[in-house]
């Protein structure tokens, strides 16, 4: 299991300073939408974690624990922002066969989360909701009239189908409830089960629902699904539509076994990756591992940790790490150059799609990129004058023309002809100079004429080579294990690298080191307690070039600067940063000739 005490204290102290003020500062949640492949929340693309209730159903369990003080132990402890309410529709004790208790559960957590500023997702809990559409029909209309003027309100209009046709039964099915809710509500989200278990999003994507904010149904336990899934998730989003997992565990797919760290991680590092919101299964205290609670814990929240089951805890720690709020389109955020940007970090764009790369170093590339489509990045210039400008791209047949410009259109900095490379993953680089102006702005990127993938831009100073000094920002890295961006009140403002602990790396894009010789190696960092060590090293660790103990700062941003010298080789040289002992943040690091 991944620790991370020094970081969940510092999650309980941020948190110990918000509560008192939590109702004055979120009187409302932002309403939910969907654009292309994002959720958004007040028109930015965010994504919240939070937690998945058992059924519903009368006399199995999961039921007591519907009630209000539960949701606001949820909102107020575990950081919570989004409960889901798992009504169970045709087993035993189910809403056809009890609807006036299942709906007065539904209603007492909806009604509670309204009161906490939580989302909620009311959830037609059933693996053969197709048999029951007039009473989903009924259900959902009931709902909509009752809850629709409300933004925390999401319908869940199929939890799991099983293995049965998309666009045969389950799309039909959903379209008619659909019609149902949006006669009624116009705008809330509604989200929609997708075959297998919810695990073929990809069928769903080939063959969508036509209608505004709609987005589909992804479910995964960790025991049992890994990147396979994964892949299928990325399927379905590279093809244009939204996910949400609305159920996932970190057990096996039976809900039970030992839980799963290393995939589970592997799982929230790729929703947090994507925004995509989720809620863990289950909570309650029935005895198997996909439980959060152990047997017998109070019906009223206020559980101790030792009433939490491992997979509680593990959730528990999750939920508190998640990024509170609508955050920027992810990967979004100021480089300083020189530095060479990934493709798919775009601020905004149009008419492109993000997909698996098999480049060097592999990750994603920007791709379908057609003429007249475009991409902006939000840089850093540090002085006016004449750039190098680079790009990876590929392109089975035609080629095209990129032009630079200042985003949003105006001054053109320049253009350059693309060539056919044979292949869509057949890789070449293609350069030209530019004259860039100073300062903070944004940088556009369009399709004069298309047909070509595009992996990074690199961007450098004409022949100033790292000699003279180079700074790079901490969370510019290309690649990473274990660690999280966040806002920094350091000098200059943006973001640092935080969660760094003993095992975590990160690798930065290639930088020219024009002689050999000695370097002095400055690093920006903070530490509520404890510090730790740094290792410089070429990224992989085949070549270390020198380590620097980190002291404690007495807080996690509270920055001062650190450095040591190293003897560099000249060549084109790809840094990393392995973290040996843990504990700190990271701002930046800068290299200098001695």
């Amino acid at each position: 299991m991944k620790l991370k005490s020094l970081c969940t204290a510092r999650h309980a102290l941020l948190a110990a300073l918000l509560i008192g003020h939590t109702a004055i500062a979120m009187a409302d949640v932002a309403p939910l939408s969907v654009s292309g492949n994002k959720i958004l929340a007040g028109g930015q693309p965010a994504s919240f974690a939070g937690n998945s209730l058992f059924w519903s159903n009368t006399g199995w369990g999961g039921e007591k624990y519907y009630n209000g003080n539960v949701v606001s132990w949820l909102k107020n402890d575990w950081k919570s922002r989004v409960i889901r309410v798992a009504m169970g529709v045709d087993e035993g004790g189910g809403y056809l066969q009890d609807p006036a208790g299942n709906k007065a559960r539904v209603k007492a957590v909806v009604d509670a989360a309204i009161a906490n500023d939580m989302y909620v997702i009311i959830d037609w809990h059933s693996h053969h909701a197709e048999d029951y559409r007039a009473q989903a029909v009924a259900f959902f209309d009931e709902m909509a009239r009752t809850y629709g003027k409300n933004n925390h309100v999401i319908y869940e209009v199929y939890n799991e189908p099983l293995n049965i046709s998309w666009s045969g039964t389950i799309k039909p099915y959903a379209q008619a409830v659909i019609n149902a809710i949006r006669a009624v509500d116009p705008d809330n989200l509604i989200i929609v089960g997708t075959p297998n278990w919810s695990q073929d999003v990809d069928a769903a994507s080939r063959d969508p629902i036509s209608g505004a904010n709609i987005a589909y149904t992804l479910h995964f336990y960790a025991g049992s699904h890994g990147q396979w899934l994964r892949d299928k998730a990325q399927t379905a989003l590279n093809n244009g539509i939204a996910l949400f997992v609305t159920e996932w565990g970190s057990v096996g797919a039976s809900g039970d076994g030992g839980v799963a760290t290393s995939e589970t991680w592997a799982w929230v590092d790729f929703m947090k990756a994507k925004g995509i919101s989720n809620a863990n299964w289950a909570l309650n205290d029935k005895s198997e591992g996909a439980s959060a609670l152990v047997p017998g814990a109070s019906s009223q929240g206020g559980w101790s940790a030792g009433q939490l089951t491992a997979s509680g805890a593990l959730t528990k720690q999750i939920i508190g790490g998640w990024p509170a709020g609508p955050a920027p389109t992810p990967g979004c955020t100021r480089v300083s150059i020189p530095a060479q940007i990934q493709a798919e970090a775009y601020c905004q764009m149009s008419g492109v799609q993000v997909e698996a790369t098999t480049d060097v170093n592999g990750g994603s590339n920007v791709g379908y990129i057609d003429t007249g489509d475009w991409l902006t990045y939000d840089v850093n210039v540090p002085a006016a004058g004449s750039y190098v400008v680079k790009y990876r791209v590929a392109s089975a047949s035609g080629g095209g023309t990129i032009q630079m410009e200042k985003g949003g259109g105006g001054a053109v900095y320049g253009t350059v002809n693309l060539p056919s490379t044979g292949g869509w993953q057949n890789w070449t680089t293609v350069t030209q100079t530019v004259s860039l102006p100073a300062g903070q702005q944004t940088l556009g990127i369009v399709a004069k004429s298309g047909g070509f993938n595009l992996n990074w831009v690199d961007i450098s100073r004409s022949g100033d080579p790292v000699d003279s000094g180079i700074t790079i920002q901490a969370e510019n890295f290309d690649a990473m294990s274990g660690v999280q961006t966040e806002a920094t009140t350091d000098s200059g403002g943006g973001l640092n690298v935080g969660y760094l602990d003993a095992g975590d790396w990160l690798s930065y894009p290639t930088v020219n080191i024009a002689t050999a010789g000695t370097y002095t190696i400055e690093y920006r960092v903070a530490s509520l307690n404890g510090g730790g060590n740094l290792q410089l090293e070429e990224a992989g660790g085949s070549v270390v070039y020198g380590s620097v103990n980190i002291p404690s700062t007495g807080g996690w941003q509270n920055w001062v600067t650190v450095k040591h010298t190293v003897q560099l080789p000249a060549g084109q040289r790809k840094f990393g940063i392995a973290v040996r002992n843990g504990g700190y943040n990271l701002n930046w690091f800068r290299i200098t000739k001695s």
